[in-house]
């Protein structure tokens, strides 16, 4: 079908008031569960050949979480959908109102090539949720990931009101030169002023998850077990979710000079403990990214820096876990997001001067910050600005509902995941309701300054004089 049918058919699907009814947002949400359930294998095969993931990785960062916000949409959509009851002043008397979430209507998804099956599924919950007719257009940098939704998306759910295509950016070109009700868009900052600038001739409204260098702050911490647990969390958070090709990844770690041998040794370690087999760590999406992340390496005073790892299988499009003290601040691995294997440390007098170390940069998606130290935390709350600020774990944030994910400045925004997930694919219409039962004067003309004193009361909440007035003894 020709893109104009496709819109078309989403249009009229959504037209048909059919996508709002809370069996129908049940349904699908049912049908997306029994994707990730009974086709579990196919999506780590799909996996395995675009990214080279384990299935345990795959389970952990895209099918379990997955259907964790998956159950946690269908035990709510029923109460997220309600109207909201809000009170009213007295000004409004006799009045009652109340927010309605409603449907936008036709939105477009773009996914990232990353985590392909959860950065797809994670928004289209939402969108779901709040009864939209849907568009997801996977990243052609995960062909095997993006057919496997394509397959089963339209096998598995309402193929008229939810709808995967295929391509690459000339597709997405044409996609954005239509008009949506609204654009998600998960990738990096150059494509996201492509997306934010095309939807600006319609004034489409746009969420941009795009990332960014995530700091890690890493304190000397009291003792070896608290070490040895902290520096586990960091490879994970650095080398574990696709190889460190994830916007919430660790970027890089500012630790104080003094223990930063102490820290390079204890990554040495963990990474030697959980890596033993090649295929526990992701490879590199494709060839364009092994050799920007090769030139990366090839500047001298970055190779110089380098104090673990290094070594480039081309032909496996595998980089070693890679660590480095120092790199030079306006070297490229310093001034770019990363987006891999890579680990630069800087190291600082103090661990206090990381807080204007990350101040002096584009704001990250996620600070990162390894410490016991609680007048530290308070400083990296109340002087840093980032999406979110995680503390002694790193990736953990991802997994929670109850908390909005998103970005700030560069890094992004708007926000999801969980009941954010449907306010973001929702507008929140106002009602208004008001009853004849009675009317005030003052509120009308002719003016006088009893009216004027009616009204200073009751714009001042000052009732007892406001009854006073309204009965004429005052």
């Amino acid at each position: 079908m020709e893109l104009e049918g496709v819109l078309a058919e989403l249009r009229e699907s959504f037209e048909s008031g059919r996508t709002r009814s809370l069996s129908w947002r049940q349904s699908q949400l049912r049908a997306l569960s029994d994707i990730l359930h009974k086709e579990e294998e196919d999506i780590f095969r799909a996996l395995k050949a675009d990214l080279g993931k384990h299935k345990t990785e795959a389970y952990r960062d895209e099918v379990g979480a997955t259907i964790k916000s998956l159950n946690h949409a269908l035990e709510n959509v029923k109460r997220w959908m309600a109207p909201t009851k809000v009170g009213v002043p007295m000004v409004a008397f006799p009045t009652s109102a109340e927010v309605v979430p409603e449907p936008l209507g036709v939105v477009l998804i773009f996914s990232s090539w990353n985590i392909p099956i959860g950065l797809s599924l994670e928004p289209l919950i939402g969108a779901i949720s709040a009864g939209n007719a849907v568009l997801l257009k996977p990243s052609e940098l995960a062909p095997a990931s993006s057919n496997f939704l394509a397959n089963n998306v339209s096998k598995y759910l309402d193929n008229k009101a939810i709808k995967v295509i295929g391509g690459g950016p000339d597709v997405g070109e044409q996609l954005l030169e239509h008009k949506w009700d609204k654009i998600f868009f998960t990738g990096s900052p150059r494509v996201g002023r492509i997306v934010m600038t095309a939807a600006a001739k319609h004034l489409t409204p746009v969420v941009l998850e795009l990332g960014g260098k995530c700091p890690a702050i890493f304190d000397s911490l009291s003792s070896s077990r608290e070490r040895k647990m902290a520096v586990e969390r960091v490879v994970g958070g650095k080398w574990g979710p696709c190889c460190g090709q994830a916007c919430i990844a660790i970027d890089y770690m500012l630790v104080e000079d003094k223990f930063a041998p102490i820290l390079v040794d204890l990554l040495k370690e963990t990474i030697r403990k959980f890596f033993v087999k090649p295929d526990y760590i992701s490879r590199v999406v494709n060839k364009q990214n092994f050799e920007r992340l090769s030139n990366l390496l090839k500047d001298p005073s970055v190779a110089a820096s380098i104090v673990h790892g290094g070594s480039l299988d081309s032909e496996k499009l595998f980089i070693e876990p890679t660590i480095l003290i120092d790199p030079p601040l306006d070297a490229e691995i310093m001034t770019e997001e990363i987006f891999g294997p890579l680990l630069p440390i800087i190291t600082l007098k103090k661990i206090e001067e990381s807080i204007q170390f990350i101040r002096a940069r584009p704001k990250p998606l996620v600070v990162y910050a390894f410490t016991n130290d609680e007048k530290l935390k308070r400083q990296i709350i109340a002087e840093t600005s980032s999406g979110t600020v995680a503390f002694n774990d790193a990736i953990i944030q991802y997994l929670l509902e109850t908390i909005p994910f998103g970005g700030v400045g560069q890094s992004g925004f708007g926000h999801y995941h969980g009941k954010f997930s449907f306010d973001v694919f929702s507008h929140s219409k106002a009602v208004v309701r008001r009853t004849f039962l009675t009317e005030f004067s003052f509120r009308n003309p002719p003016w006088n300054e009893r009216k004027l004193q009616l009204l200073r009361s009751i714009y001042h909440f000052d009732y007892f004089q406001f009854l006073l007035y309204f009965l004429g003894f005052k």
